[in-house]
């Protein structure tokens, strides 16, 4: 019978004693311990023999055991004296192979202490290291482990109970003759997300509109952005939409390496799955849970504190030698479902470590990192490099971020064109936003607003007045409206629409007879328009090609022109 790891108790691995340890054996496994240190067991029951193992194993000198054991069991030992004491029970497994669990009917049939499977199984049987579960910050995780009485032979392993980030020991690579300069338009881009939240609640249509008005249209990027905004207060959701919140108003006026250091802060403790967006895998089902924050602190404690370039494969390599269970804190790699994007496998194992966190590890360098200006990054023969920005080191050193900053006044053109430059104040930008239409963006260019009579509508309807709005402009300009502007605000405030142009397709008869039936028959009379006149009628783009069918209905075929 094989023991139902399930129907284990919880218990506190930390601070355990021999007793403790012996206590979750079956009996039959203590008189095995107990016939190794020449304890006959025989006939007592499983409280005297926890009690005369437990004597008899407080009276063995651990450093001198460890001396006297074989290369292989003394590896694994050494290797739990230098982790304080436990190791996660997949990880240990991985390196020194398993035990195997056996319910008591099949321990006396196939008696595995006389052929050990493993050095890790040898140790078992010998009473020298033990399993349990302890709570830890990243769950409840299961651990071998070595009894107090035990690590008391190695006081200095205990001398620090936090572990300690090894230092990097990565080289520097020759800088690459091109590469990626550091960004820094997810300040932008987020004020553009912001905007629209503002105006159009980022209903499903509104986000149809982001490929054109984004600078980096990236759909990750872009959920990467959204995340950090409700995370950080942002975007709340209310009845009508996503809307902005006093907190983005607050960030918004922050210089932009203060907004870059608060998504950098956000980021670092978001939710946000850096591995589910990881190219070429795909992440199945929501049973299985990994913790981002894992691995964006494996990074960041692995990354030199130079400004100088290094090949992202190094370091993959040292976190891989150093700190290869980074989000996986138990050690266990079978049980994640994920998959090869291109040919659909499933990937499990440690021996396919590469395929998963050796991916995860150079996409966080070129994608979060250097969407919020944290990296460089460039190609060499095939090969990934980075570097880190003067605002990373500023970063990983506590140091706080710049605030002064220069912005340039927004342009107000005689054509009620708003010209927005890149460096102008985010803030603004925002409020140029609710009383305009955004045109689509073009990377290196200023953005372009445009006041029309339906953003001033709009901007009515947030309870801006048209007064407001020549107020905004022109203390946003810095200098006085153009007059047909200003005239163009006031027309609207004081008598709305006067004109309006309108796409549509013309339909042109020419005996005005034609005309009415097609007005009053109900197969073609839904699809015509305003009149246009005795012989003509205007006909909505989306309404044509009905119009079309439903007139050879009536016998009535119509000439398209072949420009349409």
């Amino acid at each position: 019978m094989t023991l139902n790891l399930q129907s284990l108790i919880f218990v506190e691995v930390v601070m355990r004693s021999l007793t403790q340890a012996l206590q979750d054996h079956e009996l039959i496994v203590l008189r095995v311990i107990g016939e190794w240190w020449e304890l006959d067991l025989t006939g007592a029951d499983k409280a005297a023999s926890v009690a005369a193992l437990a004597e008899r194993l407080a009276q063995l000198d651990m450093a001198q055991e460890l001396h006297y054991l074989p290369p292989e069991e003394a590896a694994a030992m050494e290797a739990l004296v230098s982790a304080n004491g436990r190791i996660p029970v997949a990880a240990l497994e991985r390196e020194h192979g398993a035990v195997r669990l056996m319910g008591p009917g099949r321990l006396e049939r196939e008696e595995p202490w006389f052929d050990p499977q493993s050095p890790t199984e040898a140790l078992w049987y010998r009473g020298f290291l033990y399993r349990g579960f302890d709570e830890t910050a990243e769950g409840v995780i299961e651990f071998y482990y070595l009894p107090d009485e035990f690590m008391a032979y190695f006081p200095q392993a205990r001398e620090t109970t936090v572990p300690q980030t090894a230092p990097s020991t990565l080289t520097p690579v020759d800088p690459p003759a091109e590469w990626e300069t550091a960004v820094t338009n997810a300040v932008d881009d987020l004020t553009t997300l912001l905007s629209l939240a503002q105006t159009t609640a980022l209903r499903p249509e509104a986000l149809d509109k982001l490929r054109l008005l984004l600078l980096n249209p990236d759909t990750d990027r872009r959920s990467l952005l959204l995340t950090l905004a409700r995370e950080m207060g942002m975007l709340k959701q209310t009845e009508t939409g996503i809307r902005p919140t006093r907190a983005a108003v607050n960030w918004l006026q922050q210089s932009r390496e203060q907004q870059l250091r608060a998504l950098a802060d956000a980021w670092s403790q978001s939710d946000w799955n850096d591995l589910r967006h990881t190219p070429g895998l795909v992440c199945e089902g929501d049973h299985w849970q990994n913790d981002p924050i894992l691995a964006r602190t494996a990074l960041l404690d692995a990354l030199p504190r130079t400004p100088d370039w290094y090949a992202a494969a190094d370091l993959t390599v040292l976190i891989k030698e150093t700190d290869p269970d980074f989000q996986r804190p138990d050690g266990n790699y079978d049980t994640w479902y994920i998959r090869e994007a291109a040919g659909g496998e499933y990937i499990r194992g440690f021996e396919h470590w590469d395929l998963v966190e050796g991916r995860l590890i150079p996409w966080l360098l070129r994608g979060p990192l250097f969407w919020l200006g944290l990296t460089e990054t460039a190609v060499r023969d095939d090969q990934s490099l980075y570097r880190l920005t003067d605002r990373t080191l500023e970063w990983l050193a506590n140091q706080p971020a710049p605030s002064q900053e220069t912005r340039v006044p927004l342009v107000v053109q005689p054509d009620a064109t708003l010209i927005v430059p890149h460096n102008a104040d985010r803030y603004v930008r925002f409020q140029a936003a609710r009383i305009s239409e955004a045109s689509p963006v073009t990377p290196g260019q200023p953005y372009r607003y445009r006041l029309t009579p339906r953003s001033l509508a709009q901007a009515q309807k947030q309870g801006i007045a048209p007064q407001r709005i020549i107020q905004f402009v022109t203390e946003a300009g810095g200098r006085p409206l153009p007059a047909s502007v200003k005239r163009g605000i006031e027309r609207w405030g004081e008598k709305g629409v006067e004109a309006k142009l309108e796409t549509a397709v013309i339909l042109r008869v020419r005996d005005e007879k034609i005309l009415e039936t097609l007005r009053a028959n109900p197969k073609t009379r839904d699809y015509i328009d305003q009149s246009l006149g005795s012989l003509a009628a205007a006909v909505r783009p989306e309404n044509w090609q009905k119009l079309r069918a439903a007139a050879a209905q009536l016998g009535l075929l119509l000439e398209i022109d072949t420009r349409m």
